[in-house]
Protein backbone atom coordinates (compact mmCIF):
# COMPACT_ATOMS: atom_id res chain seq x y z
CA UNK A 1 0.00 0.00 0.00
CA UNK A 2 2.70 2.67 1.05
CA UNK A 3 4.47 1.82 -2.42
CA UNK A 4 1.20 2.37 -4.51
CA UNK A 5 0.93 5.61 -2.51
CA UNK A 6 4.60 6.68 -2.93
CA UNK A 7 4.33 6.19 -6.68
CA UNK A 8 1.47 8.09 -6.96
CA UNK A 9 2.77 11.06 -5.08
CA UNK A 10 5.45 10.59 -7.82
CA UNK A 11 3.09 10.79 -10.26
CA UNK A 12 1.07 13.50 -9.01
CA UNK A 13 4.48 15.92 -9.12
CA UNK A 14 4.10 15.36 -13.03
CA UNK A 15 2.17 18.27 -14.39
CA UNK A 16 0.56 16.04 -17.48
CA UNK A 17 -0.88 13.86 -14.52
CA UNK A 18 -2.76 16.75 -12.45
CA UNK A 19 -4.02 17.90 -15.97
CA UNK A 20 -5.15 14.53 -16.94
CA UNK A 21 -7.00 14.11 -13.33
CA UNK A 22 -8.99 17.88 -14.08
CA UNK A 23 -10.38 17.45 -17.69
CA UNK A 24 -11.32 13.46 -16.09
CA UNK A 25 -13.22 15.12 -12.82
CA UNK A 26 -14.67 18.09 -15.27
CA UNK A 27 -15.54 16.13 -18.34
CA UNK A 28 -17.45 13.12 -16.50
CA UNK A 29 -19.07 15.47 -14.41
CA UNK A 30 -20.70 17.63 -17.42
CA UNK A 31 -21.41 13.93 -19.02
CA UNK A 32 -23.11 12.91 -16.08
CA UNK A 33 -25.27 16.36 -15.67
CA UNK A 34 -27.39 15.80 -18.98
CA UNK A 35 -26.65 12.11 -19.17
CA UNK A 36 -29.92 11.30 -16.67
CA UNK A 37 -32.10 14.02 -18.79
CA UNK A 38 -31.02 11.95 -22.08
CA UNK A 39 -31.55 8.46 -20.76
CA UNK A 40 -35.12 9.46 -19.58
CA UNK A 41 -35.98 10.82 -22.98
CA UNK A 42 -34.81 7.44 -24.26
CA UNK A 43 -32.55 9.21 -26.44
CA UNK A 44 -29.33 8.00 -24.97
CA UNK A 45 -27.18 6.84 -28.22
CA UNK A 46 -27.26 10.60 -29.31
CA UNK A 47 -24.18 10.65 -27.74
CA UNK A 48 -22.67 7.61 -29.63
CA UNK A 49 -24.16 9.47 -32.92
CA UNK A 50 -22.68 12.42 -32.35
CA UNK A 51 -18.98 10.98 -31.65
CA UNK A 52 -19.06 9.11 -34.67
CA UNK A 53 -19.52 12.57 -36.36
CA UNK A 54 -17.03 13.87 -34.67
CA UNK A 55 -14.67 11.16 -35.88
CA UNK A 56 -15.33 12.23 -39.48
CA UNK A 57 -14.39 15.65 -38.33
CA UNK A 58 -11.39 14.70 -37.12
CA UNK A 59 -10.62 13.08 -40.08
CA UNK A 60 -11.42 15.27 -42.37
CA UNK A 61 -9.22 17.99 -39.97
CA UNK A 62 -6.36 15.03 -40.33
CA UNK A 63 -6.49 15.29 -44.41
CA UNK A 64 -6.22 18.93 -44.22
CA UNK A 65 -3.17 18.91 -41.83
CA UNK A 66 -5.41 21.26 -39.29
CA UNK A 67 -2.59 21.17 -35.81
CA UNK A 68 -5.68 22.85 -33.64
CA UNK A 69 -8.83 20.15 -34.45
CA UNK A 70 -10.80 21.02 -31.88
CA UNK A 71 -12.54 24.27 -33.47
CA UNK A 72 -13.61 22.60 -36.25
CA UNK A 73 -14.65 19.13 -34.94
CA UNK A 74 -16.34 21.23 -32.73
CA UNK A 75 -18.41 23.53 -35.10
CA UNK A 76 -19.09 20.29 -37.24
CA UNK A 77 -20.38 18.38 -33.97
CA UNK A 78 -22.69 21.07 -33.22
CA UNK A 79 -24.28 21.24 -36.52
CA UNK A 80 -24.70 17.78 -36.60
CA UNK A 81 -26.78 17.94 -33.16
CA UNK A 82 -29.23 20.81 -34.56
CA UNK A 83 -29.41 18.49 -37.74
CA UNK A 84 -29.84 15.57 -35.48
CA UNK A 85 -32.45 17.32 -33.65
CA UNK A 86 -34.41 18.83 -36.70
CA UNK A 87 -34.31 15.51 -38.56
CA UNK A 88 -35.89 13.62 -35.69
CA UNK A 89 -38.76 15.27 -35.61
CA UNK A 90 -39.95 13.92 -39.42
CA UNK A 91 -42.60 12.32 -39.39
CA UNK A 92 -40.74 10.08 -41.95
CA UNK A 93 -37.30 9.84 -40.23
CA UNK A 94 -37.80 8.99 -36.61
CA UNK A 95 -35.19 9.81 -34.15
CA UNK A 96 -32.79 6.33 -33.86
CA UNK A 97 -33.24 6.14 -37.57
CA UNK A 98 -31.61 9.94 -38.12
CA UNK A 99 -29.07 9.23 -35.27
CA UNK A 100 -28.02 5.29 -37.19
CA UNK A 101 -27.74 7.15 -40.67
CA UNK A 102 -25.77 10.42 -39.71
CA UNK A 103 -23.60 8.52 -37.54
CA UNK A 104 -22.99 5.61 -39.45
CA UNK A 105 -22.51 7.66 -42.51
CA UNK A 106 -20.15 10.31 -40.38
CA UNK A 107 -17.79 7.00 -39.28
CA UNK A 108 -17.60 5.18 -43.00
CA UNK A 109 -16.87 9.06 -44.60
CA UNK A 110 -14.22 9.40 -42.12
CA UNK A 111 -12.53 5.96 -42.11
CA UNK A 112 -12.30 6.65 -46.26
CA UNK A 113 -10.93 9.83 -46.19
CA UNK A 114 -8.37 8.79 -43.71
CA UNK A 115 -7.66 5.65 -45.59
CA UNK A 116 -7.22 8.08 -49.12
CA UNK A 117 -5.55 10.77 -48.08
CA UNK A 118 -3.79 10.52 -44.72
CA UNK A 119 -0.07 10.88 -45.09
CA UNK A 120 -0.06 8.72 -41.38
CA UNK A 121 2.67 5.70 -41.30
CA UNK A 122 0.06 4.15 -38.62
CA UNK A 123 -3.59 4.81 -40.10
CA UNK A 124 -4.58 1.68 -37.86
CA UNK A 125 -2.82 2.92 -34.46
CA UNK A 126 -4.28 6.40 -35.48
CA UNK A 127 -7.65 4.82 -36.15
CA UNK A 128 -8.08 3.01 -32.84
CA UNK A 129 -6.81 5.24 -30.85
CA UNK A 130 -9.40 7.65 -31.98
CA UNK A 131 -12.11 5.09 -31.37
CA UNK A 132 -11.26 3.45 -28.03
CA UNK A 133 -9.08 6.38 -26.45
CA UNK A 134 -4.91 6.55 -26.02
CA UNK A 135 -3.07 8.02 -24.15
CA UNK A 136 -3.16 11.81 -25.25
CA UNK A 137 -5.53 12.08 -21.96
CA UNK A 138 -2.23 12.55 -20.64
CA UNK A 139 -0.53 15.09 -23.35
CA UNK A 140 -2.87 17.97 -23.01
CA UNK A 141 -1.51 21.17 -23.14
CA UNK A 142 -2.13 23.86 -20.69
CA UNK A 143 -4.00 25.42 -23.28
CA UNK A 144 -6.14 22.39 -23.85
CA UNK A 145 -6.57 22.50 -20.43
CA UNK A 146 -8.04 25.76 -19.81
CA UNK A 147 -10.05 25.90 -22.80
CA UNK A 148 -12.05 22.20 -21.50
CA UNK A 149 -11.80 23.74 -18.05
CA UNK A 150 -13.82 27.19 -19.31
CA UNK A 151 -16.23 24.70 -21.88
CA UNK A 152 -16.98 22.50 -18.76
CA UNK A 153 -17.71 25.77 -16.55
CA UNK A 154 -20.13 27.05 -19.07
CA UNK A 155 -21.89 23.47 -19.61
CA UNK A 156 -22.50 23.22 -15.59
CA UNK A 157 -23.68 27.18 -15.83
CA UNK A 158 -26.10 26.24 -18.86
CA UNK A 159 -27.00 23.00 -16.45
CA UNK A 160 -27.85 25.05 -13.10
CA UNK A 161 -29.33 28.23 -15.14
CA UNK A 162 -31.91 26.40 -16.42
CA UNK A 163 -32.41 23.46 -14.65
CA UNK A 164 -36.20 24.24 -13.88
CA UNK A 165 -36.63 24.12 -17.61
CA UNK A 166 -34.57 20.67 -18.76
CA UNK A 167 -36.84 19.67 -15.59
CA UNK A 168 -39.81 20.10 -17.07
CA UNK A 169 -38.69 19.27 -21.04
CA UNK A 170 -37.46 15.91 -19.72
CA UNK A 171 -40.75 14.63 -17.85
CA UNK A 172 -43.41 16.28 -19.95
CA UNK A 173 -42.67 17.74 -23.00
CA UNK A 174 -46.34 18.08 -24.06
CA UNK A 175 -47.61 19.25 -20.64
CA UNK A 176 -44.54 22.21 -20.96
CA UNK A 177 -45.02 23.18 -24.18
CA UNK A 178 -48.55 23.48 -23.66
CA UNK A 179 -47.81 25.85 -19.90
CA UNK A 180 -45.78 28.33 -22.81
CA UNK A 181 -42.03 27.23 -22.40
CA UNK A 182 -40.00 26.71 -25.88
CA UNK A 183 -39.50 22.85 -25.68
CA UNK A 184 -37.34 23.31 -29.08
CA UNK A 185 -35.35 25.96 -27.73
CA UNK A 186 -34.21 23.33 -24.96
CA UNK A 187 -34.15 20.22 -27.12
CA UNK A 188 -32.13 22.59 -29.13
CA UNK A 189 -29.53 23.83 -26.11
CA UNK A 190 -29.34 20.25 -24.86
CA UNK A 191 -28.14 18.88 -28.21
CA UNK A 192 -25.70 22.10 -28.57
CA UNK A 193 -24.79 21.17 -25.04
CA UNK A 194 -24.24 17.39 -25.41
CA UNK A 195 -22.45 17.89 -28.81
CA UNK A 196 -19.71 19.66 -26.65
CA UNK A 197 -19.43 17.20 -23.83
CA UNK A 198 -18.66 15.09 -27.36
CA UNK A 199 -15.95 16.62 -28.78
CA UNK A 200 -14.05 17.48 -24.92
CA UNK A 201 -14.59 13.66 -24.01
CA UNK A 202 -12.93 12.18 -27.63
CA UNK A 203 -9.48 12.32 -25.52
CA UNK A 204 -10.70 10.98 -22.84
CA UNK A 205 -12.44 7.51 -23.57
CA UNK A 206 -12.40 7.55 -27.64
CA UNK A 207 -15.27 8.41 -30.03
CA UNK A 208 -16.50 4.11 -29.60
CA UNK A 209 -17.00 4.62 -25.41
CA UNK A 210 -18.49 8.28 -24.75
CA UNK A 211 -22.10 6.97 -24.70
CA UNK A 212 -20.47 4.85 -21.24
CA UNK A 213 -20.20 7.89 -20.11
CA UNK A 214 -23.28 9.47 -20.71
CA UNK A 215 -25.36 6.16 -19.73
CA UNK A 216 -23.47 4.19 -17.24
CA UNK A 217 -23.53 6.78 -14.36
CA UNK A 218 -27.12 7.80 -14.91
CA UNK A 219 -28.54 4.17 -15.08
CA UNK A 220 -26.04 3.71 -11.49
CA UNK A 221 -28.13 6.53 -9.60
CA UNK A 222 -31.48 5.58 -10.74
CA UNK A 223 -31.06 2.02 -8.98
CA UNK A 224 -30.53 4.24 -5.38
CA UNK A 225 -32.51 7.03 -6.25
CA UNK A 226 -36.07 8.09 -7.83
CA UNK A 227 -35.97 11.94 -7.98
CA UNK A 228 -34.70 13.56 -10.53
CA UNK A 229 -32.29 15.74 -8.27
CA UNK A 230 -31.50 12.99 -6.48
CA UNK A 231 -30.64 10.95 -9.26
CA UNK A 232 -28.69 13.68 -11.26
CA UNK A 233 -26.49 14.44 -8.20
CA UNK A 234 -25.65 10.83 -7.53
CA UNK A 235 -25.06 10.12 -10.82
CA UNK A 236 -22.24 13.13 -11.07
CA UNK A 237 -20.81 11.86 -8.06
CA UNK A 238 -20.63 8.74 -9.60
CA UNK A 239 -19.29 9.55 -13.15
CA UNK A 240 -16.82 12.04 -10.97
CA UNK A 241 -15.35 8.95 -9.04
CA UNK A 242 -15.61 6.13 -11.98
CA UNK A 243 -13.28 8.77 -13.62
CA UNK A 244 -11.12 9.27 -11.26
CA UNK A 245 -10.20 5.54 -10.10
CA UNK A 246 -10.66 4.69 -14.11
CA UNK A 247 -7.91 7.12 -14.48
CA UNK A 248 -5.81 5.98 -11.21
CA UNK A 249 -5.80 2.17 -12.28
CA UNK A 250 -4.72 3.59 -15.96
CA UNK A 251 -1.42 5.43 -14.86
CA UNK A 252 -0.64 2.69 -12.27
CA UNK A 253 -1.11 0.02 -14.34
CA UNK A 254 -0.25 1.01 -17.80
CA UNK A 255 -4.29 0.22 -19.35
CA UNK A 256 -5.96 1.71 -22.29
CA UNK A 257 -7.47 4.95 -19.88
CA UNK A 258 -11.24 4.75 -21.78
CA UNK A 259 -11.63 0.99 -21.54
CA UNK A 260 -10.40 1.40 -17.67
CA UNK A 261 -12.71 3.69 -16.97
CA UNK A 262 -16.08 2.18 -18.76
CA UNK A 263 -15.19 -0.94 -16.84
CA UNK A 264 -14.77 0.90 -13.79
CA UNK A 265 -18.33 2.61 -14.07
CA UNK A 266 -19.56 -1.16 -15.21
CA UNK A 267 -18.56 -2.58 -12.02
CA UNK A 268 -20.28 0.10 -9.99
CA UNK A 269 -23.29 -0.01 -12.38
CA UNK A 270 -23.58 -4.04 -10.77
CA UNK A 271 -22.67 -2.87 -7.17
CA UNK A 272 -25.36 -0.08 -7.67
CA UNK A 273 -28.09 -3.01 -8.94
CA UNK A 274 -26.60 -5.65 -6.17
CA UNK A 275 -27.43 -2.47 -3.48
CA UNK A 276 -30.74 -2.22 -4.76
CA UNK A 277 -31.93 -5.66 -4.66
CA UNK A 278 -30.62 -6.24 -1.52
CA UNK A 279 -32.41 -3.18 0.19
CA UNK A 280 -35.54 -4.73 -2.32
CA UNK A 281 -36.05 -7.58 -0.39
CA UNK A 282 -34.85 -6.08 3.01
CA UNK A 283 -38.03 -4.18 2.95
Amino acid sequence: MNAILEKLALYWSYPFVRYALTVGVLISLCSSLLGVTLVLKRFSFIGDGLSHVAFGAIAIASVLDIANEMPLVMIVTILSAILLLRTGQNTKIKGDAAIAMISVGAMAVGYLLMNLFSTSTNLAGDVCSTLFGSTSILTLSQTEVWLCIGMSFLVAAIFVLFYNKIFAVTFDEDFAKASGTKTGAYNLLIAVVIAIIIVLAMNLVGSLLISALVIFPALSAMQMFKSFRGVTLCAAILSVFCSLLGLLISILAGTPVGSTIVVVQIVVFFLSWLTAMILKIIR
